[in-house]
Parts: C-alpha cells; sequence; structure tokens
C-alpha cells in the first residue's frame, strides 16, 4: 500500500522555483532515503510536505494516505499523521517539553475524533518513550531545546516523534551534530518507533553513517530540484565512494 505519492511536485521560495517536478512513493513499512548536494532541494521538499509558510506549490500533488496532504494546514497534516523533524530544532523558551507535548497530542487526538489522555497516562507514555532514547525524564521537564546540546535536541525530537506516533516521519538531516554514541542511539530508536507495517520514513541525510543503523529500502538521488536516480542501499553506498556527480550523471 502506498503511504506516501508525490506527483510532479514543483515548489517555489520566493521568486526561485526549487523542486522542479519531484515524483516519489514510499509503501507502507518502508524507509526511503534521500541525498543530494547542498542546494539540491532536499529541506525544501520536508518544508513543503510540512507546510512551512513561504514554499509555495506551483504544481503536482501530494497524497498521504489518500489525502490530499496540500489541501491541509501544517496542524492538520500533524493530525493526519505526519511528523517533520528539523535539521535545526528550534528552542521554546518558557514552555517545558512535557507542557508541550501533552498539548500536541491532545490537539491531534481531538482532531481525529480520541479522547485526551489523562496526565497520568500521559507521562507514563512520556517515560516509555525517553526510555528509549535514552533521556532522562528530568530533560523533558526542561524548556524545549533550552539548553540542550545537539545530542540532546535530537533525542528529545525522537521522544517527540515517539508520543506522537505518526503514520510518515520525514526527517530532516536527524544525524546532523550527534557524535557516534547519539548517532546510533537515535537511529535505534527511529528503528524502534518507526519500523512498522503501517508506518513510513523519509530520511533526508548526506552521510552513509545513518544509514548503516537505519537501513533504507530505497534509496533517491535529488538534484536540481528532481530525483535523477533511484536504487536500493547499495547506491548510498556509491554515491560514498565516488560522489554526486559521478553516480548522478
Amino acid at each position: 500500500m502506498t503511504l506516501l505519492k508525490i506527483d510532479n511536485l514543483h515548489t517555489m521560495v520566493g521568486e526561485t522555483e526549487i523542486l522542479r517536478g519531484l515524483s516519489l512513493e514510499i509503501g507502507a513499512g518502508e524507509v526511503h532515503a534521500i541525498m543530494g548536494p547542498n542546494g539540491a532541494g532536499k529541506s525544501t521538499l520536508a518544508y513543503t510536505l510540512g507546510g512551512r509558510p513561504g514554499y509555495e506549490v506551483t504544481a503536482g500533488s501530494a497524497m498521504l494516505d489518500g489525502e490530499d496532504l496540500l489541501a491541509m494546514d501544517p496542524h492538520e497534516r500533524a493530525a493526519a499523521g505526519l511528523f517533520l523533524g528539523f535539521q535545526y530544532p528550534v528552542e521554546i523558551p518558557g514552555v517545558s517539553n512535557v507542557q508541550f507535548l501533552r498539548e500536541a497530542l491532545n490537539a491531534q487526538r481531538k482532531a481525529r475524533g480520541e479522547e485526551p489522555l489523562s496526565g497520568g497516562d500521559f507521562l507514563k507514555l512520556a517515560r516509555e518513550k525517553a526510555g528509549l532514547l535514552q533521556l532522562d525524564m528530568d530533560m523533558l521537564k526542561r524548556q524545549v531545546n533550552v539548553g540542550f546540546s545537539g545530542g540532546e535536541k535530537k533525542r528529545a525530537e525522537m521522544v517527540h516523534m515517539g508520543i506522537l506516533d505518526p503514520k510518515l516521519a520525514v526527517l530532516d538531516e536527524t544525524d546532523s551534530g550527534l557524535d557516534i554514541d547519539a548517532l546510533r542511539v537515535v537511529g535505534e530508536g527511529i528503528n524502534t518507533i518507526m519500523r512498522k507495517p503501517d508506518k513510513a520514513v523519509l530520511l533526508i541525510t548526506h552521510y552513509q553513517r545513518l544509514l548503516d543503523i537505519v537501513q533504507p529500502d530505497r534509496v533517491h538521488i535529488l538534484s536540481k530540484g528532481r530525483i535523477v536516480k533511484s536504487g536500493g542501499p547499495e547506491l548510498a553506498l556509491e554515491l560514498e565512494r565516488e560522489g554526486y556527480e559521478a553516480v548522478a550523471a
């Protein structure tokens, strides 16, 4: 079953067209990786799917589990099952992770017609997901990302993903700024949370090291706003050896 279907997607940022006819399909239960040089449009793809203001879709479509993603506001996309992981998670002073996550989860549950979680049930869920990412619960009581190291921000973001339990996770350079130990914890967290028959992951990365842990089913090369080559996991290894120009030519 196709979970994400993107067809001929064009996106403008200001006066510049960044995505130029991008098409992609991801099936339920699959992990796909997108790799490409700087400026290829990788983050633009993530922001377009997430509904970030300033990213204007001028043509094409994006369907999530049969629903028109582009017709939804950002909060509706989240409630429909989309999670966007940022390369640089932002700080939110004055708001604790626990407060932020409980409000976010219950807002999504309300949008889906589900009952909100009680404080006790939410804390039980938060402890479980924090444990997967080896993140102390005291960290979740702190303000969102304030004073966190790069690795702590990424682990906290994966806890957010675990709690919100999306259908599709779009992770934009989640490996950025991680040391070897943090990379393994985050990678194994992605596997535990998202490697399920009804979920899918789109990993945006420059490096093979994350793909050694979260092994993709398909790898795509993005260049100048469109996917120019696709293959199995071996394509990422080829890129590592030979570079984008040689492989995507």
